[in-house]
């Protein structure tokens, strides 16, 4: 991965163990954001969100490939990809900063994504269930397909959507 690359407007850096510090309230901030507009709760996220352990065990693992984004010098966010010898990818996950949501940020990260990889055959992503935002991107702005509910039976909380998007050309 090289060092940072400028693309429209954000900055995409490989993300490093002294991210997790820096992006960990960024990441508070977005996924309570989320479940604000879509709950009745005020805060809400995958475990170890809060706290950092979320960043170091997915986005320091060894097979993610992750970065921190920036906008005009700050950090604003980060995305996990897992980029796999098949072409089939995961998204792991993207957050951004709230202040900067709605934006059109997110086309410009996925616009990103595609470009860097471009041997991507399929794409596959999941989020909760609850979050129709998320809904909304992945598959009215990006093309992803719902293709299967995990938990279909628990409460909203626990389940999830997952997605994919095939790859034309």
């Amino acid at each position: 991965m090289e060092r940072a690359t400028a693309f429209k407007g954000l900055v995409f850096e490989p993300f490093a163990e002294q991210d997790v510090i820096i992006c960990t309230p960024i990441m508070k901030r977005a996924f309570d954001a989320d479940t604000k507009i879509h709950t009745e709760q005020s805060e809400g996220g995958p475990p170890g969100y809060v706290n950092g352990e979320f960043l170091r065990n997915w986005y320091m693992h060894k097979d993610a490939m992750p970065y921190k984004i920036s906008k005009d010098g700050w950090p604003c966010g980060a995305l996990s990809l897992w980029i796999r010898d098949d072409s089939v990818n995961f998204l792991g996950n993207i957050f951004i900063d709230p202040e900067l949501q709605d934006q059109g940020f997110g086309m410009i990260i996925w616009d990103f994504i595609e470009k860097t990889y471009p041997d991507t055959i399929k794409w596959q992503t999941e989020t909760p269930a609850f979050s129709r935002r998320n809904h909304h991107f992945y598959v009215n702005k990006l093309g992803f397909k719902i293709v299967s509910i995990k938990n279909p039976k628990n409460d909203v909380g626990a389940r999830t959507f997952f997605m994919e998007k095939e790859m034309v050309g």
